[in-house]
Order: C-alpha cells, then sequence, then structure tokens
C-alpha cells in the first residue's frame, strides 16, 4: 500500500511540474535539452533537480548536447521543489546492473512545440522508478509532444499503444530532420562552422568533470533528433546555395537577417544572376518605377503591311508576360556557314539600278532647314544631301530658305545682296523683303529677309513661336514672289514639311495666272504630325481671301477639326507628287493609322504618293575620312573600330572591359520612344554591357528628367548620359559603339541606323516606318539572304518586344563573336548614300514635269 502511495505522489509531481515548465516562455521550452531515459544513469530526485536548475542558469550547458549523459553528484545543492512533490519520497542514487544503450541526439534539430514538457518531468518519473522494484506500467498512451517517453524503459515493457506512438513520433521526427548521428568523441573533434554548432558540440568544463566515465553510447547509423535547440545551417560557398538553402529551411540564418534574396535573373547568355545587398556584391542597376513620358496618345501603333514579313510572324502570345530566358546554346555539330554569307555577294545587289540619264532639269529647293547652316532634324540633311546627288548628275539646283538671325554663317561663302527691292503682298499692304545670295558647301542659297515690325526671322531660333503659321505662310508668298519677280522658270519646285504646303496653293492659285506656268511641283512629307492647323486668318494675311472656297473638304478644311485650315492637307491635295521618306512610312500613314487624321486625303490621292527612303552624306559620314574619330577604318580593316571603342571609353571615363557598348544618338522626343530607351539602358546594365546616350529636347521636362538619371547613374563604370548636342562626341559615338538603339514610337525614315550600319554599328530597331525599310533581322528576316541581314529587328511597342532583340544581340556579341563581327561587315556593305534615292527623285520629275 505504500508503494502505491508513493506512485501516486511520483505522479502529482510530474503533473506540477509539467505545469510549469509549459508556463515557461516559448524561447526556453525551445533552447531546453531533452535527456535520454536509457542513456543515463539513474539518479536520485535531488540529483535530478539540480541538472535541471543547473540547464536553466547555464547557457552553454543548455545547448551542449553532452548534458545528456553527464551525472550530477551526491552532494549537490537541493533545489527547492512545488509543495506536491515536497511529500513524495526520495530515494538515493541506486545504479543499474545494466547500462542500457544511448540514444544521442542530433546537433541540428527541429523546433519542438511550446507545449514540450521539461526535462525535469522525465527525470523525476525515471528516478521514482528507480528506488523501487521494477513494476510494469499500465498500458496507456504516451504523450505526442514527448518522444523521449515512447522509449522503452526495460526489455519486457512494450504494449501495442506505445508502439504505435513512437512510430508515429519517429516518423514525425524523420520528416524533418534525419542527419546522422555522431559520437561523443567525434563531436567535440568536429570543425566549427559556426556559432551555434560550435556551442551545441563544445561541452563545458562542469560537464567535463561530473561526466561520469564510459557514458558514452554506441554510435547509431540514425536517430531521430531530440533536442529542441535550434540549429543553424551552415553557410553555403556561393550565393545560389545560400539563396536555395534559405529558402528549403524556410527562415533565414542570422548572418543572412539583413540580406533579403530577390528573384533570380536570367542574363543574355543563360546565366543566373542573384541580386543580394551584402557587401562586396554588385548590385544590379534599378530601374526607376516612375511613370515616364508616355506615348502620343493620337498615335496608333503600325501594323505589318510588308508582304514579306506578315504581321503573325511576331504577334505575342496572350499569355506572354516576360521576356523568354536565353537558353545557353550547345555547341552545334556544324558550324553556322559564316564563311559562304558573302558567296554570292556580287549577284544579289541591295537596291534597283540607277535608271536612265534625264535631260538637264532646273531644280529649286524651298526649305525652311538647311545643314549645316539652319538644322533642327533630319529635314535639313535631306534638303543638303539631295540637292548635292542632282548637281553631281548635271542638273540645276538653288535653294530659297529664310534667313535666319541665328544661322551659321560661318558656313556661307560670298553672301551679297541679289534683289533689293522685293514687295510681298500681306493683308491690305505690303512687306518689304532682301534677297541675299550665298555658297553653302558649293550649294546656291537666296535668303529672303523681310523688313517688318513683326520680325518674322530674327527671333534667336527657328521654331517654336505661336504666330509660326503665319511666319511660313509669308515666306511661300515671298518665295513664290521672287521666283515670279526674278524671271526663273524652274522645271520642278521641290518644297519639304508644312512649313511650304503653301507654295503649290499660290502657284496655281495665283501665280500661275501671272505667266509662272511651267513649275510642277513635288511636296515631300517628313513627318505627318506637324501639319499646321490653323484658322481662316491665314487666307486674308496672304491674299488667298474667299475662305467659303478654301475651307471645302477638297481642298484645305481640316478633316477632323471643324472649320479649321491644314496647310499640309492644302499641299497634299495641290501638289503633283507627293512623297514620304521611305515606303513603309508612306503604307503606314495612308493605311496604318498613323496619318494623324489625313488619311481620307491619302486615299483620294493615292494615285501621287510614295515614299523613298533618305540618305546620308558620306562625305560627312564616313569612317575612312571622319576627321572627329581616333582612327579610321574601312571595311578591310574593321579591327580600327576597336581603336575607337577605347578612345571613346577613355573620353567619357568608362571601364575598359570585355563588354558591349550600346548606344543611343538622337533628338529627345517621345516619338523617338524615350521609355524604352530608359529600359534599354538598365537592361544593358544588367546584362554585361555599357550604355552611351547622347541626345537633347527642346521640351525642359524632358531634359530634366536625364539630368536626373544622369546624376543617378553618375557612378556607374559603364554608363554615361550626355544631355546635350556634340557633333564631334556623335561621330565618336558611331564609330566606337558595337549596337545603337531606335526603339522608335513611329520613325518616318531615320538616319540614325543609316549613319551606324556605316560605321558598323549593328542597329537594333522597332520595325516600323523606314527602320523596317533598312534594317533586316539576323535571324528572322527569311526574306532575305544571310549576307543581306545587316542588325536586329523588334515589333511590339513594349519592354518584352525590346527585350527580344536586345537579348539575341548581346547574346550573339558573347557566344558568338564569329558571326557579331559578320553582321557588323554586312551593315557596312550596304550602300545608303543618295545615288540610288536621287536617282529615284528624278524619276518623280520627269514624270511630272510634263503633266
Amino acid at each position: 500500500m505504500a508503494k502505491q502511495t508513493t506512485t501516486k505522489t511520483r505522479s502529482s509531481t510530474k503533473k506540477a511540474t509539467t505545469n510549469k515548465a509549459s508556463e515557461k516562455p516559448t524561447t526556453e521550452n525551445q533552447t531546453a535539452l531533452t535527456p535520454d531515459a536509457d542513456a543515463m544513469p539513474e539518479v536520485g530526485g535531488q540529483n535530478s533537480s539540480a541538472a535541471a536548475s543547473k540547464a536553466k542558469v547555464d547557457p552553454k550547458a543548455e545547448s551542449s548536447p553532452t548534458m545528456e549523459k553527464s551525472i550530477q553528484a551526491d552532494d549537490a545543492p537541493k533545489p527547492s521543489l512545488s509543495s506536491e512533490s515536497k511529500t513524495a519520497s526520495k530515494p538515493k542514487t541506486t545504479p543499474k546492473a545494466k547500462m542500457a544503450p544511448e540514444v544521442k541526439s542530433s546537433p541540428k534539430a527541429t523546433t519542438t512545440k511550446p507545449a514540450q514538457a521539461d526535462p525535469v518531468k522525465k527525470v523525476s518519473s525515471k528516478t521514482t522508478n528507480a528506488g523501487n522494484p521494477p513494476i510494469k506500467p499500465k498500458a496507456k498512451a504516451a504523450p505526442k509532444n514527448k518522444l523521449a517517453e515512447t522509449a522503452k524503459t526495460s526489455s519486457n515493457v512494450n504494449t501495442s499503444t506505445q508502439a504505435k506512438d513512437e512510430e508515429k513520433a519517429k516518423a514525425e521526427m524523420e520528416t524533418k530532420d534525419s542527419p546522422k548521428t555522431k559520437s561523443a568523441v567525434e563531436v567535440k573533434s568536429a570543425p566549427i562552422r559556426n556559432s551555434a554548432n560550435s556551442n551545441a558540440d563544445q561541452p563545458t568544463e562542469s560537464d567535463r568533470q561530473n561526466k561520469a566515465p564510459e557514458t558514452t553510447a554506441p554510435e547509431k547509423p540514425k536517430a531521430e533528433s531530440l533536442s529542441p535547440a535550434p540549429v543553424l545551417p551552415v553557410v553555403p560557398q556561393n550565393e545560389k546555395a545560400a539563396t536555395e538553402n534559405v529558402a528549403s529551411k524556410g527562415e533565414a540564418t542570422p548572418s543572412q537577417a539583413s540580406e533579403k534574396a530577390v528573384p533570380k535573373q536570367s542574363d543574355a547568355a543563360g546565366e543566373t544572376q542573384v541580386k543580394a545587398s551584402s557587401k562586396g556584391d554588385e548590385s544590379l542597376y534599378q530601374e526607376p518605377k516612375t511613370a515616364f513620358i508616355t506615348p502620343l496618345p493620337e498615335v496608333a501603333q503600325a501594323t505589318s503591311i510588308s508582304p514579306d514579313v506578315p504581321s503573325e510572324k511576331f504577334q505575342r502570345q496572350p499569355d506572354y508576360s516576360k521576356a523568354e530566358p536565353i537558353a545557353p546554346i550547345p555547341e552545334p555539330s556544324a558550324p553556322e556557314p559564316v564563311a559562304d554569307m558573302m558567296s554570292h555577294l556580287e549577284q544579289a545587289p541591295y537596291h534597283d539600278q540607277p535608271g536612265p540619264d534625264y535631260p538637264h532639269m532646273f531644280v529649286v529647293q524651298i526649305t525652311p532647314e538647311l545643314a549645316p547652316l539652319a538644322k533642327v532634324g533630319g529635314l535639313a540633311d535631306v534638303v543638303t544631301g539631295l540637292s548635292r546627288e542632282l548637281e553631281l548628275r548635271g542638273h540645276s539646283v538653288e535653294i530659297i530658305l529664310p534667313k535666319y538671325d541665328c544661322m551659321h554663317y560661318d558656313h556661307i561663302w560670298g553672301l551679297c545682296k541679289t534683289y533689293d527691292d522685293l514687295w510681298v503682298p500681306w493683308y491690305n499692304g505690303h512687306i518689304h523683303c532682301t534677297v541675299w545670295f550665298g555658297f553653302v558647301h558649293g550649294r546656291k542659297c537666296f535668303f529672303i529677309e523681310p523688313h517688318s515690325p513683326d520680325n518674322f526671322f530674327n527671333r534667336g531660333t527657328i521654331y517654336g513661336f505661336n504666330d509660326d503659321v503665319l511666319r511660313y505662310a509669308f515666306f511661300c508668298r515671298a518665295a513664290l514672289e521672287f521666283l515670279w519677280k526674278s524671271g526663273k522658270h524652274p522645271d520642278v519646285i521641290h518644297c519639304h514639311d508644312w512649313q511650304t504646303a503653301l507654295v503649290p496653293v499660290f502657284l496655281y492659285e495665283i501665280y500661275q495666272n501671272l505667266g509662272l506656268w511651267q513649275p510642277r511641283v513635288c511636296f515631300t512629307i517628313h513627318n505627318f504630325k506637324h501639319q499646321g492647323v490653323t484658322g481662316d486668318f491665314v487666307l486674308n494675311a496672304t491674299g488667298l481671301h474667299r475662305p467659303e472656297y478654301f475651307l471645302h473638304q477638297d481642298r484645305l478644311l481640316d478633316n477632323r477639326v471643324p472649320h479649321a485650315l491644314n496647310l499640309m492637307k492644302g499641299g497634299i491635295v495641290y501638289s503633283n507628287f507627293v512623297t514620304t521618306v521611305s515606303p513603309r512610312y508612306a503604307g503606314e500613314t495612308k493605311d496604318g493609322g498613323q496619318g494623324f487624321g489625313l488619311e481620307p486625303t491619302l486615299h483620294t490621292h493615292h494615285y501621287k504618293f510614295g515614299g523613298v527612303v533618305n540618305g546620308i552624306d558620306y562625305d560627312a559620314w564616313n569612317p575612312e575620312i571622319d576627321p572627329h574619330i581616333a582612327a579610321p577604318f574601312t571595311l578591310d580593316r574593321v579591327d580600327n573600330k576597336y581603336v575607337n571603342k577605347r578612345a571613346l571609353r577613355q573620353r567619357l571615363l568608362l571601364a575598359d572591359n570585355e563588354k558591349p557598348i550600346i548606344a543611343f544618338v538622337g533628338r529627345l522626343d517621345p516619338q523617338k520612344g524615350l521609355d524604352l530607351v530608359r529600359h534599354a539602358l538598365f537592361y544593358s546594365l544588367n546584362h554585361r554591357a555599357q550604355f552611351v546616350l547622347l541626345g537633347s529636347s527642346p521640351e525642359r521636362d524632358i531634359n530634366s528628367y536625364f539630368w536626373e538619371l544622369k546624376r543617378h547613374l553618375n557612378d556607374s563604370p559603364d554608363c554615361h548620359i550626355e544631355v546635350g548636342f556634340d557633333e564631334g562626341l556623335a561621330h565618336l559615338i558611331y564609330a566606337g559603339a558595337d549596337m545603337i538603339v531606335v526603339p522608335s514610337l513611329f520613325e518616318p525614315c531615320g538616319l540614325t541606323q543609316l549613319i551606324a550600319m556605316k560605321y558598323g554599328t549593328v542597329p537594333i530597331v522597332r520595325e516600323v516606318g523606314g527602320l523596317a525599310d533598312t534594317v533586316f533581322d539576323k535571324d528572322h528576316a527569311h526574306h532575305k539572304a544571310l549576307h543581306e541581314r545587316n542588325g536586329y529587328v523588334f515589333r511590339d511597342y513594349n519592354n518584352d518586344g525590346l527585350e527580344s532583340a536586345l537579348s539575341r544581340a548581346i547574346d550573339c556579341y558573347y557566344q558568338f563573336p564569329d558571326h557579331f563581327r559578320e553582321l557588323m561587315k554586312n551593315a557596312m556593305r550596304y550602300d545608303y548614300s543618295w545615288k540610288y534615292p536621287g536617282q529615284h527623285y528624278l524619276n518623280i520629275y520627269d514624270y511630272i514635269r510634263n503633266k
């Protein structure tokens, strides 16, 4: 009876100790070590309580797995117990005749639940049985959160319920961690990987003194983790393994607490880069999340109208949301036929052969710009280059433009007055004008200077005023007045853009009746965005009058704005032939939604509407004779291009490495796709490339944005932004860059890609306008032979479309340098001079001069 009472009292002691353990903080329960019952010698209740007290006070002993098999001395101080435990008898230690094999806990154990019992609970239960004869306990379920209590206390204690609970607990622990256990000697000799493992593996000095001999248990092949102490994972040697380890564990280690892993990004060559904020890691360049210059709302994206490249070929899938990563390209069994790319070059001409020689023609160019005298855009280069080509073919060319006060007069030779008494009708009176003459790089030029209180052309700049319509309407009337008064009868009058669109209107409404019946008019539209929409007051100012006559759908009435005049529409209606600067742009304006409201008019006059690709002046843009570059080079000596690449890096303080240089040169205008330019900049920096930008904008907000971007990337060794325009630097960028991006929203022709190809710089362009007429994709231009492919093309106006071409270009640069070099040579072989455009315009002149 006394024995049963003792057992009952021990049971109550167990409950009290368990309640105390459950009231402790969660972290204390997690860090407490659970010794194995079979591996420990039987000790008395006093020694057990002392051991538990020491485990709470000493943090080193708390985290040491050696404490599971340490033996406390008999004379250890007795800690105070609960009232229930004091009533129980406290027998002294009686050693067992045979030691049970020890179950060694793994140093890497998972965290147990907060409800797990304290080690004092188990020690008290075990010592109670040690002081009494072995009694077979009743079969009852073991606690689920106590794996140690499921161990066998003797060979004959094995019930079906205990075995079932033991298997269940073991299965749960094996899923959490299953490292191989080591003996105590191996634990001591194991190398220290981190601070947590060091504390767990190294026993304290008190443990070594109190450790009983022959307590080391034989090593088991696998044992369940019994220790709830958190164990830190070993820090991998590289970032990739660290990210995967943390992801698999579901928690970050203290050494990685300040690091935040980001999603993996695949670079152009298929390699994986992981960004971390740790010191010593080169962080990726972050693209600003703020809204940028949005595309013009009235511009519709061009659809593919090329018969050779159907639009379905470039369409994305509906679920396409991210650019496809470039997988590593395996070594081909047979090399790509690079050497045979030029085998049939002689039999494959790039353009049609020039036509026949025409009789002498007298052509007058009426223009608001002329390079290099008064240049704002590509219009000035077109007038200069075309006039020079026509003169080389034996035709007479004269140019008429306003006499601006901001012109570069140092390019004029022999400036003098040639007509001092020109009176131009204006409103109800006349304005006196003086006509000057001079040679601009060999071209005959006439400059009209009005003496008016309105001060039309003495304002310090060319465009940008509220009365621009009146200024250029007066210039058109003055130019025709000068032709009539001076007795000039040209065969063709070639006028450009909306600023000169009233010339054919004046010719056929006024001056043909005065005897100027011979000239025919060719009207070239360089950009449909600017059309000269205005009110009917221009009719009274220029002497046309009759608003009810001109405000008609078949004449000058704008197609979208009621009671408004459209000067560009008048030029289309009254001209003998209308051209734009590329065949693709002609189709896009008429059928692709880029006519800005003039589509019905173009359809009505489609029989006299076409496109001619612009040329470039190879006297100014030629790497063989360019004085602005470091070393001249040709197709046969293309290696000198890399001398210019090093010179460009030295001038812009860029890092000298193996990376390609990607450039953008041009006006910072929303038409040029500035949001894609920004994305190309950051994409290049993040994918092993350098980026150089040169350009400016007349809009203050755009310039301010790029100045801020320049300050943000000022310390980058792989980026340089130059807000402004430098002629010499532009030549050096064309000569030193490897690639150039032209991601335009719409592009009538584009001269940037033409100049870049002459300098062996591979263009990366959007398939729109003149870009699609001049650049043919290396991988997808199946309608072109291999030796006729000269760049990379994308169709969709978004980041994914740009990345699809830019990543292929960077990948080819690194993985197939021979192919990239051949692509450079293909671009240099193209002839985009004025040789062929000049012949096309002569065909047009000859077609209309007899009409």
